[in-house]
């Protein structure tokens, strides 16, 4: 959510920001226009209402002092004029809030605003490599996709998995759904230890309007969503919605920033805008499990965090001997709510790609102005200061799925069997490597 002050005192940044992100010339003005417009109308009415309350006041106290000099003319014409305001106010106070409302309607739909450093561009093409970490693996075979390894080996099955919830799921049997765990388990273990000290928790999976709100799903992205009525609930796309909002409405102090979140669960995906895409396999489903990082913290800490978030990311890739890459987004790639991106994009053999793994944000005061989360810097002499927003980044820390189709591919063997990681076999009971049974 933007600060719609800024909009007023620069409202040609408002235009240049959304050109960066896509947005035509002539339509990002017209939202300026739009914008100030509603700006100016709430304000006149604000102005409205407050001198009418003013003058009921004034009002109210003048009856007493005519009836005191006994002028009951005036304080009838008074009496009258006071419930006269009465009615009024009410009829203004509705108009105030419903220009308030279609103001913040406006607002909540306009996405977050780059950072100049951000590489503009139109989509996945334009965004700009940072580094490639570790070496392709050479085969002495044609390395075969995932879902291929998976089937042969008899332990993944899309056909059972559609006859029980449709395409876009499947069911992970035996060793292999022992190996999908061990990720999960690997990635927590991580990233809750002394080298990145992350907070495990376990959140609901099931959120209310306010929260999908608050990390910018709704009201944009309701397609995108599943609902889980009766109740108004949404299942979470990902864990990012319930740890970013654990500290909405909040007031921290200064000393208990950062805060460093984590948690390992399924997310849900309606998928709707990637039909076609992606149809065989585990890249994109409607339910995955993926282990999320969430950081609140200062603006001014908030870049040196992204960049220490996206070290964590990497740090388990890195231990599973995983070749990947990181990218910079694009301004016409990035997310609604970021304001700078990083992808980490691993090395799948089998398609003979990089494919999305992680994704880092920083967000700024974006999910902060939603969410209503503050905190209260300390000044000089180190008493608190006025509230002040926070700053909110999310990442996956990483997505265990895409981490197992990757683990499959990149560890895949001429016979079909593939060699568990030596940093997975102590979650895997003694199994080194996954083979079809028999």
């Amino acid at each position: 959510m933007h600060d719609i002050k800024w909009i007023r005192d620069e409202p040609e940044g408002l235009v240049r920001a959304l050109v960066r992100r896509q947005v035509p010339q002539a339509e990002a003005a017209a939202l300026r226009d739009t914008l100030l417009a509603l700006d100016e109308e709430r304000r006149a009415a604000l102005t409205t209402l407050e001198t009418l309350l003013a003058r009921r006041n004034a009002a109210s106290k003048e009856i007493g002092q005519a009836k005191a000099a006994k002028d009951e003319a005036k304080a009838a014409a008074l009496m009258d004029e006071v419930a006269k305001l009465k009615t009024d106010v009410p009829a203004l106070e509705a108009q105030v809030k419903a220009v308030e409302a279609k103001l913040q309607a406006e607002l909540a739909a306009i996405p977050n605003v780059p950072l100049a450093e951000v590489p503009d561009g139109k989509d996945e093409h334009d965004n700009v490599e940072v580094r490639v970490v570790g070496q392709k693996r050479a085969y002495d075979f044609a390395p075969r996709q995932h879902f291929e390894i998976g089937e042969a080996l008899g332990l993944m099955d899309f056909e059972t998995a559609a006859k029980l919830s449709g395409a876009r799921f499947v069911v992970n049997k035996g060793p292999l759904a022992r190996l999908e765990r061990a990720l999960g388990q690997f990635f927590l273990d991580r990233h809750t230890g002394t080298e990145h000290g992350y907070t495990e928790v376990n959140p609901p999976l099931m959120v209310r309007d306010e929260a999908m709100f608050g990390t910018a799903q709704l009201p944009k992205f309701r397609e995108d969503q599943f609902f889980a009525g009766p109740g108004d609930f949404w299942l979470i796309p990902t864990a990012e919605v319930p740890l970013t909002n654990l500290v909405s409405g909040a007031i921290l102090a200064e000393d208990e920033l950062p805060l460093r979140y984590t948690a390992c669960t399924p997310c849900f995906r309606a998928e709707a805008g990637s039909a076609g895409r992606d149809t065989r396999g585990m890249i994109r489903q409607h339910q995955f499990t993926k282990v999320e990082l969430v950081s609140i913290t200062t603006p001014e800490q908030a870049l040196a965090e992204h960049e220490r978030m996206l070290g964590c990311a990497e740090a388990v890739l890195k231990a599973l001997d995983l070749h990947y890459r990181v990218v910079t987004l694009c301004t016409g790639d990035m997310g609604f709510a970021s304001q700078k991106t990083y992808d980490i994009e691993v090395w799948l053999p089998g398609q003979n790609a990089y494919r999305e793994i992680s994704s880092c944000s920083v967000c700024g005061d974006f999910q902060a102005r939603r969410m209503n989360a503050r905190y209260r810097p300390k000044d000089a002499a180190g008493k608190p200061g006025a509230p002040r927003f926070v700053h909110t980044l999310n990442g996956s820390g990483v997505a265990v799925g895409r981490a197992l189709v990757a683990v499959l591919e990149t560890y895949q063997q001429a016979d079909g069997s593939v060699i568990v990681p030596d940093a997975l076999q102590p979650y895997m009971g003694g199994i080194t490597t996954i083979a079809k049974a028999g």
